[in-house]
């Protein structure tokens, strides 16, 4: 077992170095510009996917540089970046 199979890899973690509400936009009024900047962070994390593995089925808050909605679309199956179906459609 390595340190990121037990859930030590939190240790590593960019978003330890700074305020935790910045994960939470939608609490601390953050709009788009807030959410690239979180997203920029995510980018440069060494435990990215770890931290996505863990906040895929999270309802809040930016999980290894996805949004709710982009998490939501990923568990449906879709490809973030990728074209969504036309017509009525809700993640």
């Amino acid at each position: 077992m390595t340190e990121h199979d037990n859930g030590d890899w939190v240790v590593s973690a960019l978003c330890r170095q700074v305020d935790p509400d910045l994960w939470f936009p939608e609490q601390g009024g953050g709009g788009a510009a807030h959410v690239k900047m979180v997203k920029k962070i995510c980018r440069e994390c060494p435990v990215r996917q770890e931290c996505l593995d863990l906040g895929l089925d999270e309802r809040y808050g930016i999980w290894g540089g996805y949004s709710e909605r982009e998490r939501r679309y990923m568990r449906k199956g879709f490809v973030v970046g990728s074209p969504l179906p036309r017509g009525r459609w809700s993640a």
